[in-house]
């Protein structure tokens, strides 16, 4: 099972395409605080809830210093699919191979019905602007997750 990132950790970089089958490098967020959630599947309703959720906060986290970065195993044009259908205005960026997960902890041994397999963890980070980790969330529920990081980020009240 890949290992975990904790508070603290140096933030793997990574460069990966985008919706538009760009590429966007963690890198170039530095110098902004940025949160990277990792969702099993565009389109599927709990990872719709969970990046509308992030959509509608969107506005919010940027007043607070926050960027927005989803990561899927998805290709790009279901990305794009996705990220039209829904309005989503922050970037959506394609894992195909997995890498990026693994390397933040996000891709390992699931269980379902008493069986195992490996998969991504639904999980979310968020990196400093020097690019260390500030908080490391895995096995997040994708309903209420946004709120919920936004009182552990004390952003609310």
């Amino acid at each position: 099972m890949p290992e975990r990132l904790i508070p603290g950790d140096p933030a793997p970089d990574f460069t990966l395409k985008n919706a538009e089958g760009q590429d966007v490098s963690l890198n170039a967020f530095r110098g902004r605080s940025t949160v990277v959630y990792f969702y099993l599947a565009a389109s599927t309703p709990g990872c719709t809830k969970e990046a509308c959720d992030f959509r509608d906060s969107l506005a919010f986290l940027r007043t607070a210093g926050y960027e927005v970065l989803g990561i899927s195993p998805d290709p790009v044009a279901k990305l794009a699919r996705f990220a039209a259908a829904e309005g989503l205005s922050f970037p959506l960026l394609s894992d195909e191979d997995h890498a990026v997960a693994e390397a933040y902890g996000a891709w390992g041994e699931k269980k379902n019905y008493g069986r195992s397999y490996e998969g991504l963890i639904r999980s979310t980070v968020v990196i400093d602007p020097e690019g260390k980790i500030t908080v490391a969330q895995y096995n997040v529920r994708a309903t209420g997750h946004v709120a919920k990081l936004r009182r552990d980020l004390k952003l609310d009240g």
